[in-house]
């Protein structure tokens, strides 16, 4: 049997971040606590106002647009990385975001909200940022990915801030997926990579503005 070409496998594996599906998705025990018996189900949408599920399902389409970002953004720095055992670990953090983007994606749907329509323009667009971070080099690279989960990290604790309260199961995916941000970041400094200039944070962080705004809405 013909193997895949290089080119068909990245194909595959951003079709597969776009098409993530909610099957398989791992137990929601492993993030959160679930109610004793006889308790009421915290993670029941009907506790939340019209207001509130409306507000939580626009920040979890935006975090659920963000790991799409995440994965194609690996993805594209592990196709031009250099050292073999440092493409290995992009791909193995990219199978961690698959896991959050399957979270996002099933909260969304609980909360009767669709993901964002521009999710192949993000995706492809960071492949492509991925690329040229990776072309940058290994250590640039990984200072590029420590800062990008730093931003991201961030960016939850302010989605932590403004979420409602009594939204306890997606205040749990959300906490979870920043301890896990947090990780990458630091194994990203661990592995050698490098702080970038000032203005490229400025620039990344417009860049994320951009992406966060349109998939609230959009």
């Amino acid at each position: 049997m013909k193997e895949n070409s290089l080119a068909d496998q990245i194909i595959h594996r951003l079709d597969k971040i776009l098409n993530a599906l909610p099957k398989g998705i791992p137990s929601i025990k492993t993030i959160a606590q679930l109610p004793e018996k006889g308790q009421p189900d915290p993670y029941r949408t009907d506790t939340l106002s019209a207001v509130e599920q409306t507000a939580s399902a626009a920040l979890m389409r935006i975090n659920h647009s963000g790991e799409v970002c995440a994965q194609a953004l690996y993805l594209g720095q592990a196709f031009v990385a250099r050292d073999k055992k440092l493409a290995l670990k992009l791909y193995e953090a990219a199978e961690e975001e698959q896991t959050h983007l399957k979270w996002c994606k099933q909260r969304l749907i609980e909360l009767n909200a669709k993901p964002s329509l521009l999710n192949p323009v993000w995706a492809f667009g960071s492949f492509g940022i991925g690329l040229l971070a990776g072309l940058a080099g290994d250590k640039i690279s990984l200072g590029f990915l420590a800062e990008t989960e730093n931003q991201v990290t961030n960016h939850l604790e302010k989605h932590l801030n403004k979420i409602a309260p009594h939204d306890t199961k997606s205040i749990a995916i959300l906490q979870k997926m920043q301890e896990d941000e947090k990780k990458h970041a630091t194994q990203a400094i661990v592995l050698g990579g490098v702080a970038l200039p000032k203005p490229i944070c400025k620039l990344m962080a417009l860049c994320s503005k951009v992406m966060t705004t349109a998939a609230r809405y959009i």
